[in-house]
Parts: structure tokens; sequence; C-alpha cells
């Protein structure tokens, strides 16, 4: 669980598009309400995070936490929604837009909905 002003750290379980394995990768969150918001980057390179690829393709995942594992459903927030999710993401890192503006495609805020069916 994460604390106020900070962010937490999750597990992501992903399908792996092309081998339909499960794919494990550490990423940095922040609660809203029910659902986990992370940022889709590989460090600040060009390239999608292949965590990202996989997800678009199989959206169906799962998150290990502090507190248990969860079965979530993965989508990009949009319009106003990325917005207000990316403004709270900078109240954590005043250099995001600095950073992300080294990227030449837009990062996309990634929601990980809870999901009610577990698909493992």
């Amino acid at each position: 669980m994460q604390k106020a002003n900070r962010y937490g750290m999750m597990h992501l379980a992903t399908t792996g598009r092309r081998t339909g394995q499960e794919r494990r990768v550490i990423l940095g969150y922040i609660e809203e309400g029910p659902n986990l918001v992370t940022m889709a980057m590989k460090g600040w390179a060009d390239a999608e995070p292949a965590w990202w690829l996989n997800l678009q393709a199989h959206p169906e995942a799962n998150v290990d936490l502090a507190d248990g594992r969860r079965t979530v459903r993965g989508r990009a927030a949009e319009g106003e929604e990325r917005s207000r999710l990316w403004a709270r993401w900078r109240e954590l890192n005043a250099n995001l837009d600095a950073q992300a503006a080294l990227r030449s495609a837009e990062t996309a805020v990634v929601i990980l909905e809870p999901s009610p069916e577990p698909n493992r």
C-alpha cells in the first residue's frame, strides 16, 4: 500500500503477447480509488516497455502488493482522466514533464482496474 506523497511498488504479472508465458516486472504506482495507476515507460527511452505491449494484447493481469495479490484489467487513461492522473504523478516528481519530453511519443498513463475474474 502506498503512503501519502509517495508512490508504492508492485509486481505486475502479464501474459506475454508472443509466448503466452507469464512475464513479471516491478513498477511504481499510485492509488486512485480502487485502481492502481502507473506509467508505461522504459526509463525515458522511446521504446514502449514490453509489459505495456503485453498488457495491450492481454489486458487481464495480476499484481502483487504488500497486502496480497489482485487480479486487474489494464487500460490507458485518456483525455481529462489522463491529464488529472499525470498531474498527480507530477506532484511526486517535479521533473516529470522534462523527463517525458525526452521521448518522442506521449507516455501512456496506465490504469489497472480490479477485475472480478481470476485469470490464473
